[in-house]
């Protein structure tokens, strides 16, 4: 029930019809009786200042969740930033605090991390390769980087954001071998699709798969469907995949958290969670 205490949380980014987070959240304050919902709201890039920024006059917002293509350029529209957010070099989260403040973090990286290990991945010693270094690479990096990693291989087609990243996970994690360039992932125990490869139809594989080897993990972002053409390939190869939806489910718990709705583990969500197999919405 929506009624004039309801407190609204923006889920910004475009398209909207790629969006999950409002078939969890909202069941979820449902069957908690919490008084919140989590709208959608589509905004390409040209018009997302303007509307960032006219939240604020929204007396209440509890927050924002952000998502492509905006992880990065909203970093430039709060008012303060986690050392998380600074790390990863992009935001997904935004609270505004009660004297209207608006405070950034990023919870993607903590959400894939958390989920591969609680599937049985050690990280300490090995060796990890992500594809695509926007807002959900850059923070998936930022949150590997300090698990104990031997080397972490980064790869995107824009050289200079990409070259920024390894400089900010070079500073801050001097003891971790990063590379920049190929997306070759033969020799990797662990690699990332974090590119928006596999939303469309025909899109081509992230990686060489036939330079996959037997018992490498994969992991991937997208969530357009649970088994993408990237991890069907990686299955065929007999690797062990994490879901994008895997890496939702596992962030969502600190997201509510950060907005102060207290906590839920993610077989909890996944129960009152209501996905529809002819939508995408």
């Amino acid at each position: 029930m929506i009624n004039g205490n309801t407190e609204l949380i923006a889920h910004i980014g475009f398209p909207t019809r790629t969006f999950k987070s409002p078939m969890i959240y909202n069941p979820w304050f449902a069957a908690k009786g919490i008084n919140a919902v989590v709208v959608p709201m589509g905004s390409q890039p040209d018009h997302f200042p303007t509307l960032f920024q006219a939240l604020r006059g929204l007396t209440n917002l509890r927050g924002a969740l952000i998502t492509m293509p905006h992880k990065v350029s909203v970093m430039d529209l709060v008012d303060e930033l986690t050392p998380t957010a600074r790390v990863a070099g992009a935001c997904n989260a935004v609270l505004r605090r009660p004297d209207g403040r608006f405070l950034g973090d990023q919870f993607d990286g903590a959400g894939f991390v958390r989920g591969i290990l609680r599937k049985g991945f050690v990280p300490q010693g090995r060796r990890a390769l992500i594809t695509g270094t926007g807002g959900v690479g850059s923070a998936i990096a930022a949150s590997l980087a300090a698990t104990g990693l031997a080397e972490l291989a980064l790869h995107d087609l824009r050289a200079v954001p990409t070259e920024a990243l390894a400089a900010r996970l070079r500073e801050h994690h001097p003891a971790l071998r990063v590379t920049v360039g190929s997306n070759d992932p033969a020799g990797f125990d662990l690699i990332v699709n974090a590119t928006p490869l596999g939303m469309n139809e025909g899109d081509p594989l992230p990686f060489d798969m036939s330079r996959v080897a037997p018992g490498t993990w994969a992991g991937e972002v997208v969530m357009h469907q649970d088994i993408t053409p990237f991890l069907a390939a990686a299955l065929a190869r007999g690797c062990t995949v994490q879901q994008g939806k895997d890496m939702l489910f596992e962030m969502i718990p600190a997201y509510l958290e950060f907005f102060g709705y207290g906590s839920a583990t993610p077989e909890e969500l996944r129960a009152v969670a209501r996905f529809e197999a002819e939508t995408e919405a």
